[in-house]
């Protein structure tokens, strides 16, 4: 597994609806760059109230994933596309768990939890129904929170180290989107290491349960 893009993100400002928001998911690729406990040095992150802080902060996608979508959607999507900070070329035959540990040139990484589409994703990708296709397509990729800062260079090698969560990021996915959840599967949810926005979503629901 390699580094295959390193992609900062530059503040812009866009309509959505009624509503006129900042945001910095159109990103663009760089050679080399550092990663400090709160991102990538130069990226912009315009929404901190759903993205971004030490437990999101640094979203990865992967190349393998991007070549599917390629096939669904019928067009190129250059490495960035998804707003994603580092591109990777793929994660491997397991399946990535909350806790899993990635290593990519001095820096150390903790995924934390998936990726949740929202209505500027799906304004950026212009493709119809995005949020439902995005969903579906069980593709989410996963944030990370940064253990050990450094810096990272494309072409960088990517270890993977499982160990993580029992539950896997899938799981938590699909867990978003089951409404019916049980207190059971929402506790099981809770003992992993997830983003904080993750944890007090469940708590919240979990509450609903008692």
């Amino acid at each position: 597994m390699r580094l295959e893009a390193i992609n900062l993100g530059r503040r812009e400002t866009i309509r959505l609806g009624s509503r006129t928001l900042d945001t910095g998911i159109d990103k663009r690729p760089v050679d080399r760059a550092t990663i400090g406990l709160l991102g990538v040095e130069g990226d912009v992150v315009a929404d901190t109230k759903h993205h971004g802080g030490p437990d999101q902060a640094v979203y990865l996608y992967s190349r393998a994933d991007y070549d599917w979508w390629q096939e669904e959607l019928g067009r190129e999507l250059p490495s960035g596309t998804f707003g994603e900070n580092l591109t990777v070329s793929d994660f491997g035959p397991e399946e990535l768990r909350p806790g899993d540990r990635v290593r990519i040139g001095a820096v150390l990484l903790e995924l934390t939890s998936p990726r949740i589409p929202c209505s500027v994703f799906a304004q950026h990708l212009a493709e119809p129904r995005w949020v439902k296709r995005f969903a579906t397509a069980e593709r989410p990729g996963p944030y990370a929170r940064v253990l050990e800062p450094g810096e990272v260079a494309v072409g960088d090698s990517v270890e993977l180290t499982g160990g993580g969560a029992a539950t896997t990021l899938l799981d938590h996915f699909r867990l978003y989107y089951d409404n019916e959840a049980s207190a059971a599967s929402l506790e099981r949810a809770l003992a992993a290491p997830v983003s904080i926005r993750e944890r007090l979503s469940i708590e919240k629901r979990l509450a609903r349960t008692a």
